[in-house]
C-alpha cells in the first residue's frame, strides 16, 4: 500500500504586515495541517520579521500576527526553517525568535525545496 500524503512546503517571504500575505500563509499552512499533510514553513527575506515576537500591529489597525504563530504548535506545525542570510541582513539573533526554528544556507534551501512534492509561495 502507497502513501498517498504529499510533503508540502510554504515559502513566506513577504514582511508580517502591509499585504495579506502573511496571513494568508498562515492560513494555508493550517489548512493543511488538519488534513495531516507533512509540511515545512521556510521563512525568507522580510518574512523572518514575521518570526519576532510582541508585534504591536494595533497602530496601523491590524491584528497581531505573532500571536496565531504561536497557533502553529498547537497544529503540529514544527517544521520552520528560516533564511540565515536574511536574519543576518536584518540584525536579528536567532535567539531573538522564542520559536524552535532551524536555520538554512542557501545550499540548505535549495536541498528543502528539492524534497517536497509541492511548493507554495508567498
Amino acid at each position: 500500500m502507497s502513501d498517498s500524503k504529499k510533503s508540502f512546503l510554504i515559502i513566506n517571504r513577504k514582511a508580517p504586515y502591509g499585504s495579506s500575505a502573511a496571513r494568508d500563509a498562515l492560513d494555508v499552512a493550517l489548512t493543511i495541517s488538519v488534513f495531516e499533510q507533512p509540511l515545512s514553513l521556510l521563512f525568507m527575506g522580510d518574512a523572518v520579521l514575521q518570526l519576532l515576537p510582541d508585534h504591536n500591529a494595533s497602530a496601523i489597525g491590524q491584528k497581531n500576527l505573532s500571536a496565531n504563530l504561536v497557533m502553529l504548535e498547537m497544529y503540529d506545525i514544527d517544521q520552520l526553517y528560516v533564511c540565515r542570510h536574511a536574519l543576518e541582513q536584518r540584525g536579528i539573533r536567532p535567539d531573538d525568535i522564542k520559536l524552535n526554528i532551524t536555520l538554512l544556507d542557501q545550499n540548505g534551501i535549495a536541498a528543502l525545496i528539492k524534497q517536497q512534492d509541492q511548493v507554495l509561495s508567498f
